[in-house]
């Protein structure tokens, strides 16, 4: 599936796009803020890219202008998104294009996609103490504030934190739209 907005195409990830991937994978401000170690080759953003990225519902974030993948979207099914009928809504991009409204933007069309489409009736997102980009894109959304638990493991940083637990349902992805 391949989803549109004014500035962006959101597309199912490719092997051939490890390389673009790997320039903003590698940055520390990126992956270690959402809980993810920075990529340290090609080959290792390709890796990921086949066994994480290739996903049903995960999607490249491409930008119209360059037609180059800028980061990456995705709807999952978690600890947080156990029925059948929700997802967690996850999302992250290049440090070049922070600040843009690019992740509103494409989460708003993967939300639409979520309720209308699939049929999805809550999503939840959560972000890290201290990720403030991320939970600014939660209250752009409409993301209502559920919990904050602490000693949350985050695996591959080996490490714990203190995370923030938030949903939109349905209903309010309507009145809010």
């Amino acid at each position: 599936m391949v989803l549109k907005t004014e500035r962006l195409i959101l597309r199912p990830w490719e092997e051939t796009d490890a390389e673009e991937c790997y320039k903003f994978a590698k940055d520390p401000r990126v992956g270690p803020a959402a809980g993810w170690r920075a990529h340290t080759d090609v080959e290792d953003t390709r890796q990921i890219i086949r066994a994480i990225l290739m996903k049903p519902e995960t999607y490249a974030i491409v930008l119209k202008e360059t037609g180059l993948p800028g980061g990456s979207i995705g709807l999952h099914h978690n600890d947080l998104a156990e029925k059948d009928d929700e997802a967690e809504l996850g999302y992250w991009i290049g440090v070049p294009y922070w600040g843009r409204g690019l992740v509103p933007e494409a989460a708003r069309e993967l939300l639409r996609h979520a309720f209308e489409d699939l049929k999805l009736k809550r999503i939840w997102c959560g972000y890290y103490d201290g990720n403030n980009k991320s939970k600014r894109v939660q209250e752009k959304l409409g993301f209502k504030y559920q919990w904050t638990t602490d000693g949350v493991p985050v695996l591959q940083m080996g490490e714990t934190r203190k995370g923030h637990v938030n949903l939109l349902t349905r209903e309010e992805w309507l009145t809010n739209r």
